[in-house]
């Protein structure tokens, strides 16, 4: 999640009894948040945590995670197909190009989230990752992954942080190279999403070894 609300994985995201790891239908062990709508599971089991490359694909996540800010995950990532088709599959330069008629399209697009603010940042955010050379914002980003040795494995929602030193420096990194609606919260859903970091509960079937 972003700013002004916990990050995804964290005690407030699962349901009030929330904390270690819990057997789904399945009889798999996974992150209790999981478990709180059926749309959450493949994306916990095959996208939460694992690692993304590529600018346009981070720049989809830095995106998303800013429409997310004061919503559910759940909100947004039932609306993904719909983000993507109207943002053009989040193409970095095709998202910088579009006009004032692209805008108004996005504000009267029942498939997304009609958030002018959020809007108008994703636009000026590609607008200036467009004059970014290949592979920057992928680097910039991974640059502020934290050393996994330093970290230890989160045996409950309750040990996991919304924000962290690291997610506070990309946060800023960020800002100062112009991207708008990069908080610290939200830099660190990112990283959870992204896989700079590993949150998944240490009994959850889909930790990586």
């Amino acid at each position: 999640m972003t700013d002004g609300t916990a990050t995804i994985g964290t005690a407030t995201d699962g349901p009030a009894t929330a904390g270690a790891a819990v057997a789904g239908p399945d009889g798999a062990l996974r992150c209790p948040w999981a478990l709180s709508a059926a749309d959450y599971v493949t994306y916990h089991d095959e996208e939460w945590g694992r690692p993304v490359h590529g600018d346009d694909a981070l720049f989809e996540r830095l995106a998303l995670e800013a429409f997310q800010s004061g919503l559910s995950w759940i909100t947004i990532l039932r609306r993904r197909t719909g983000f993507r088709a109207a943002f053009a599959g989040f193409r970095i330069p095709a998202v910088a190009d579009f006009t004032d008629a692209d805008r108004e399209r996005l504000l009267a697009d029942p498939g997304i989230i009609r958030n002018r603010a959020k809007i108008d940042a994703t636009l000026a955010n590609a607008r200036v990752l467009a004059g970014w050379s290949p592979g920057e914002l992928d680097a910039l980003i991974w640059s502020h992954a934290p050393d996994p040795a330093g970290r230890g494995v989160p045996k409950t929602l309750s040990d996991v942080p919304a924000v962290t030193p690291e997610s506070t420096a990309l946060s800023k990194a960020l800002k100062k190279r112009g991207l708008r609606f990069v908080g610290p919260t939200t830099a660190y859903a990112l990283m959870q999403a992204c896989g700079l970091v590993d949150d998944h509960l240490a009994d959850c079937a889909a930790r990586r070894p």
